[in-house]
């Protein structure tokens, strides 16, 4: 497996909460930032992808020509994976059709929330109905397989507030939802304000209920943020959980290759620059050792429903937290509740 991630940093609006390398102000510059990313490109010599993602931002701000001609630039594996995220703002029915016929096979829906109210609180400026027309949309185009993206644990949303979010999605029929707690991000307007900061036990209340509501659904949790319907599990998510190699194309994008891993610098105009100055866009890297490497594998394969060797793990009074499956170890729900207490048991020479 080798991936392929597209980095596209332009909003229209960029949320409270997001600490991702994004820009509400530069969409001027898309246009020669996709000439950027053919030019990145085309200076690489990278192995055929089993994936690509394009990830932001919003990578739906492109025009589908423009989408198009970035995967055309990637070669890729009979039967890869090429997902878009989509913010509901900004796509049409005709917008989702060209993106398939560009050679998009998924899309990640930026929905967040079904109730009005908590969209506000998180900045968000697209309505319920927007969610519903672009999921029809994305049925028109003909994608198999796509996401719904949620976020809980807001100040103002309540339990109420996110069952009806639940059930509203799962109405929609998706066959894949990605639902995380809200973060603090250092540096974010979120950060600045405590009174908006999201509560542990709150957050766990909703996790709770999600992943009742989404089991009973018929979506499996396959990672701890993550659920499916069987064959519907997202192949480049996978692909890291599982530390394969992937390259990360445009700014501020990540790369990793048999335990290196580096990123290239932040901004689009410096990104821009250097590549016309034909200069690399590589900003720093770290190499990281074979313990190191075990251990965070094992982390990652932690929040998995694969789980850990049963060797690589201290499980002494933490019964209710974990269950065996054969000669593996996984998280029962109780146990994704406290995943990163739990890792800290973790033994990569068990």
């Amino acid at each position: 497996m080798f991936g392929v991630y597209v980095h596209v940093p332009f909003c229209l609006r960029r949320c409270d909460y997001c600490a991702f390398a994004t820009w509400d102000d530069r969409g001027h510059l898309i246009d020669d930032y996709v000439a950027g990313l053919l030019r990145e490109l085309a200076t690489l010599d990278l192995a055929p992808a089993s994936s690509v993602f394009f990830g932001g931002g919003t990578p739906s701000l492109l025009a589908p020509a423009q989408l198009g001609s970035v995967i055309d630039a990637i070669t890729r594996l009979p039967g890869a994976e090429v997902t878009v995220e989509c913010n509901p703002d900004t796509v049409d029915a005709g917008k989702l059709a060209g993106y398939r016929d560009a050679g998009a096979t998924r899309v990640s829906l930026g929905v967040q929330s079904m109730v009005p109210h908590v969209l506000a609180a998180l900045g968000r400026t697209h309505l319920p109905a927007n969610v519903e027309r672009a999921v029809d949309g994305i049925g028109a185009a003909g994608f198999a397989s796509w996401n719904l993206d949620l976020i809980y644990g807001s100040v103002g949303e309540s339990l109420a507030d996110w069952r009806h979010t639940l059930e509203a999605a799962l109405r929609l029929s998706p066959p894949h939802v990605s639902a995380y707690g809200l973060t603090v991000e250092a540096g974010t307007p979120l950060a600045a304000d405590p009174s908006r900061h999201p509560d542990d036990d709150d957050e766990a209340d909703k996790y709770v209920l999600a992943d009742e509501l989404l089991g009973a659904g018929g979506l499996d949790s396959y990672e701890v943020s993550n659920w499916a319907r069987p064959g519907h599990e997202c192949a480049h998510n996978q692909l890291y959980w599982s530390q394969g190699d992937y390259r990360g194309i445009g700014c501020a994008a990540h790369s990793h290759q048999s335990g290196r891993r580096w990123w290239n610098v932040r901004t689009p105009e410096r990104y821009l620059a250097m590549l016309a100055a034909g200069e690399s866009v590589e900003a720093a890297g770290e190499d990281l050792d074979r313990p190191t490497q075990a251990l965070e594998g094992l982390q990652l394969a932690l929040r998995t429903r694969r789980g850990v060797p049963a060797a690589a793990l201290d499980t002494e009074g933490i019964d209710e937290l974990i269950e065996a499956r054969g000669d593996r170890l996984v998280l029962t729900r109780q146990g994704r509740l406290l995943a990163n207490e739990v890792a800290l048991r973790l033994r990569p020479d068990g």
